[in-house]
């Protein structure tokens, strides 16, 4: 579909404010071309005096027909018009900017929240910046077109219609010579757009490609600077800014182009009209006052055929840019948010994985899964980088869908819950927790709006963040900076546990939460975890085998399979795979070798 008819069925819930702006800009053009015809009667007052148009055709009635008082009564008129194309002037540009800045913000919106609902393996193959590209630069070019360009759209075609009626109505053989130009402008114009459409088709992917070279940038530019790589860096900068250069001096070469040809046109025409209409008038064919109005009509109505230039420019930039928006809002939701419904207080937190199977990109990650995990127990899957551990929660918080297989929460299949159900009921900290460019206060409550201080202070006291937050500037007050920059890795990640702690959900999930942190901070958690675990599944993800010693079962898994299950005791007891991993982390291996020596 076309890209100014994918919009448009977009903004349907609009078409009275399209229709509204539309018809301020036809009355605007209409006001706009009648000085012109204006300045031609008052060329014919003047020349014929009592026996002008005016004095015989319109005053004769009203008994008006000395020289001055008909130029009195075409000043009030010259009045009424200005006052009329300036009122709706103003209506126009009200009503179009307004319709502009609604579009935009809807489109925006509808494709963040689209964004939102993808699969997490949909961004796996996009890049953030070019996201962010679309939803900002090209929702801004859209906004750009529907402020200034429908409106000149518009009004060029109003100009062309309503001058050509005036020309037929004075003389159909001018006419005829005036718009003989017309259809080679009109292809013209459409010969460049076609040319113009692919080329700001590249410039907008080139646009996104400098977009996110810059955010990856500036989210890693602690390790940019820690590498002293800011010129090799630069260099990347500098690659994607020419590649956009280069693409829109090919797109330039067209636009620029346009003008002077469609110029070329309306010389041919103009000219035309000036000698045949001076013909006609020397002859007597033709009144002075109607020559004079043809001659300006001329430029009026061919002259704004210039704006085609800038129109067909802004019109390929935007139809470009809302083809992205529109393709992004396109974009399929593989795993639905509808489904059954379920309070999540009311969760029990038993979860059963059955034969689960998962693959990324055609690798097996997880290979028939079978566990039972009851409810309000603390169960650790632990295992080298790559065995599948954090992929069994990804599956289980329906970031990705098992190729086959399923998990059940308290005996329902998780696929046929409501997605956001199921989410409030899973209290989620990561290993690198987000957190809002806001107040301590604000990230503990993040998707708690209604929490009270005094649930947001006991959340925090629970997870042993109190003694650090009280030491701020401002307290729970305290703005922590964009992904909380001002605090130490230590302190997001207490934050992280107190927003999982305030959220009260009865199955918590810690994914490597203690991976990065001291031995201060991860004994912090561990505590807070002994109090908060009671009663609720908890699912811990660990490569430090010392944070999951008191789990009720541990899992050991390798290459996407369970190779050993049990508690602390028991799998060292069995000398197997646990064992190893815990000899190597406790140093027991190495104090056997050097006694051996």
């Amino acid at each position: 579909m076309n890209p100014l008819k994918r919009l448009f069925s977009y903004a349907s819930r609009y078409r009275r404010d399209f229709r509204l702006a539309t018809t301020y800009s036809v009355l605007n053009k209409f006001f706009d071309i009648l000085p012109e015809v204006l300045i031609g009667v008052a060329v014919d007052v003047v020349v014929k005096g009592e026996d002008s148009f005016l004095a015989q055709k319109v005053l004769q009635g009203l008994g008006i027909s000395d020289t001055w008082h008909q130029l009195l009564f075409l000043g009030c008129i010259n009045v009424l018009i200005w006052g009329g194309e300036s009122l709706f002037q103003y209506l126009y540009e009200v009503k179009w900017r307004q319709l502009a800045q609604d579009i935009q913000h809807d489109l925006r919106l509808d494709v963040y929240q689209h964004v939102q609902k993808l699969e997490m393996a949909y961004f796996e193959n996009q890049r953030t910046g070019n996201l962010l590209s679309i939803l900002n630069d090209d929702v801004n070019q859209m906004e750009r077109f529907v402020n200034g360009g429908a409106n000149q759209i518009i009004q060029v075609f109003c100009s062309s219609i309503m001058v050509s009626a005036v020309f037929f109505a004075l003389q159909p053989g001018i006419a005829l010579v005036a718009l003989l130009p017309v259809p080679a402008i009109l292809f013209g114009a459409f010969w460049f757009q076609n040319r113009l459409a692919p080329r700001y088709t590249e410039v907008r992917e080139a646009a996104g490609d400098v977009s996110a070279r810059l955010n990856n940038n500036l989210l890693g530019l602690a390790t940019i600077k820690s590498f002293a790589a800011e010129n090799f860096e630069a260099a990347h900068i500098d690659t994607a800014s020419r590649h956009y250069r280069t693409a829109n001096a090919r797109a330039i070469r067209i636009s620029a182009a346009i003008t002077p040809v469609i110029r070329m046109a309306i010389l041919s025409g103009f000219t035309a009209t000036l000698i045949y209409g001076g013909w006609l008038t020397i002859q007597g064919e033709l009144a002075v006052g109607a020559y004079s109005v043809l001659v300006f009509l001329t430029q009026r109505l061919l002259w704004p055929l210039t704006g085609l230039a800038e129109v067909a420019d802004m019109y390929q930039r935007s139809m470009a840019a809302i083809d992205r928006a529109m393709n992004l809002l396109d974009t399929p939701i593989n795993i639905p948010y509808e489904g059954r419904h379920f309070p999540a207080a009311s969760a029990k937190g038993e979860l059963r994985f059955e034969q689960v199977n998962f693959s990324y990109n055609d690798r097996p990650t997880l290979q028939n899964i079978n566990l039972l995990i009851p409810a309000g127990k603390t169960i650790a899957f632990v295992g080298s980088t790559g065995s599948g551990k954090s992929t069994l929660i990804k599956l289980l918080l329906r970031f990705y869908t098992a190729q086959s297989g399923q998990i059940l929460l308290d005996g329902q299949v998780i696929d046929e819950l409501n997605l956001q159900d199921l989410r409030r009921a899973i209290g989620y900290v990561a290993q690198d927790s987000f957190l809002t460019d806001g107040t301590v206060a604000e990230n503990i409550a993040y998707g708690v709006p209604d929490a009270s201080d005094a649930d947001i202070a006991a959340a925090a006291q629970a997870a042993e963040a109190t003694e650090f937050i009280t030491k701020l500037p401002l307290g729970f007050a305290t703005r922590i900076g964009e992904r909380g920059q001002k605090l130490s890795g230590g302190q997001r990640q207490r934050l992280a546990l107190a927003r999982a702690i305030l959220k009260n959900p009865p199955i918590l999930i810690l994914d490597e939460a203690t991976s990065a942190v001291d031995n201060e901070t991860e004994a912090a958690i561990q505590r807070s975890l002994d109090v908060v675990s009671r009663n609720r599944t908890t699912l811990i993800i660990a490569h430090r085998l010392s944070t999951v010693r008191q789990a009720d079962c541990i899992y050991l898994m390798e290459a996407g399979q369970v190779i050993e299950a049990g508690t602390h005791e028991q799998l060292l007891g069995k000398d197997g795979g646990y064992a190893s991993l815990w000899r190597l982390q406790t140093g027991e291996r190495t104090r056997e070798a050097v006694q051996s020596l």
